[in-house]
């Protein structure tokens, strides 16, 4: 499975088979920890641990969740940076789990005295803001398909509400060559399906922005602009990201990101 088949079929998984992994995929899903990476700064620790809920370990946020033994937990810094390069860089081995065969579900919260938090030391300046099982995927169950029609799972903003070209109304010509990257960062999660990403197309550089909708909403601009990016180094692209001084003035309920011009 390619990277853009991983991305355009992956779906958040909330009811799992109960087994746990196995020590290959384990092993593959700790090397996909350790080949991640950002292009942005900040402070971000990924762990993957087990927790044996059968025996009474009762994390106090399990929530909706069903049948996972597994799961990721991300340490995160307080500022923008580390919010970005935790979206960013644990977006990488989600899709990589999915190319497993493995389904996950990214839940961000506030976890500081829960079971999921107790006995482990993070960082300096970090705490744990994201959990996320991990698994293979049980049949879906009433209740995983009436919260994925709460959360609006399956819809999506049109692609012309989301991203513009040269100024904040014309929409993006069907043929312009950041075209598919775009519509991969459109099909990525978020936070109760916010879609908080924008952006700006003029000439070779792509400004992102994104809509304030929750505190999770630069942790979800940076997976969209995770799915963009590996769309662009899928199909042989080569560019880099800059926070520009210049970049273009949002309408008022936008923030600026960052910016990233192509280079071949």
């Amino acid at each position: 499975m390619s990277i853009i088949e991983a991305m355009k079929e992956r779906r958040s998984v909330r009811t799992f088979d109960g087994k746990g992994l196995d020590s290959r995929e384990v092993a593959e899903l700790e090397q996909a920890i350790a080949a991640s990476g950002s292009p942005f700064s900040g402070n971000v620790s990924v762990k993957l641990k087990k927790f044996n809920l059968k025996e009474g370990y009762k994390p106090s946020t399990y929530g909706m969740i069903k049948g996972a033994e597994d799961f990721f937990l991300l340490g995160i810094g307080a500022d923008e940076d580390s919010a970005l390069s935790a979206g960013y860089r644990f977006e990488q081995v989600v899709l990589k789990a999915w190319q497993l065969g493995l389904g996950t579900c990214w839940i961000a919260a506030t976890f500081k005295g829960s079971d999921f938090d107790r006995g482990i030391t993070w960082p300096e300046g970090e705490e744990l803001k994201v959990i996320c099982p991990v698994g293979k995927a049980a049949k879906t169950s009433l209740m995983e398909k009436v919260t994925r029609l709460a959360l609006g799972s399956k819809n999506r903003k049109p692609f012309d509400d989301l991203f513009f070209y040269k100024d904040f109304t014309t929409a993006v010509p069907a043929d312009n060559q950041f075209r598919e990257a775009l519509e991969m960062l459109r099909l990525a999660p978020s936070s109760t399906n916010s879609q908080p990403w924008r952006a700006l197309v003029d000439g070779d550089t792509v400004h992102f922005y994104y809509k304030p909708k929750s505190q999770a909403s630069v942790l979800d601009s940076g997976i969209g602009i995770c799915h963009f990016h590996e769309t662009e180094k899928f199909r042989g692209h080569d560019g880099e990201f800059a926070r520009l001084s210049d970049a273009p003035a949002p309408p008022d309920d936008w923030k600026y990101l960052v910016s990233y011009t192509r280079r071949k």
